[in-house]
């Protein structure tokens, strides 16, 4: 097992789909994940430790769990079939030696992860199949002030298309603007 922590998620800015990119601990290697938007929101709030005014399923998860006397111990994203990847939660029970072993969906698995504060594992399969080197000399996008990742290509681009306008076309006279 690799032992990964959350790197980013990021927003196409093209169809608006998010991806979590899953670091590994001791090396730059990243597991890309595409997640709903839900998913990531819900990750995103307790990173960035968001209150709400009510529990998310998560949250609802979590103090379940608890509330039945169990923990959960770490998460594993275990297994990649056509192109789906499948995680467990591993929960320890109380009185019981061995942790409970529950298929979920990695972005939920994810989400529950950073609610508890445990690790994140990969299972090296998986990893060895999905797994993907940054490449050097990629710049990284930032953030804006709503949170969205903006890539400079992307400013480039839009900056470009600026300038091939004519500001004189939007006075708004003759009812066309």
């Amino acid at each position: 097992m690799i032992e990964v922590m959350i790197d980013s998620i990021r927003i196409s800015l093209v169809s608006q789909h998010r991806i979590v990119l899953l670091r590994e601990v001791d090396s730059e290697r990243q597991l890309p994940i595409w997640i709903g938007p839900c998913e990531a929101d819900a990750i995103t709030i307790e990173l960035q430790d968001v209150k709400v005014a009510r529990p998310l399923t998560q949250d609802l998860l979590k103090n379940v769990i608890t509330e039945l006397g169990g923990s959960v111990s770490h998460v594993l994203i275990k297994e990649l079939n056509e192109s789906v990847f499948h995680a467990r939660l591993f929960i320890t029970i109380e009185g019981e030696h061995e942790p409970r072993e529950i298929d979920c969906r990695p972005s939920d698995a994810i989400a529950l992860a950073v609610r508890a504060k445990v690790p994140i594992f990969i299972s090296e399969e998986v990893m060895d199949a999905a797994g993907v080197e940054p490449e050097p000399g990629i710049q990284e996008a930032s953030e804006d002030s709503a949170g969205e990742i903006v890539d400079d290509t992307d400013l480039d681009a839009f900056s470009d298309f600026l300038d091939t306008l004519d500001f004189d076309d939007f006075d708004g006279e003759g009812g066309q603007a």
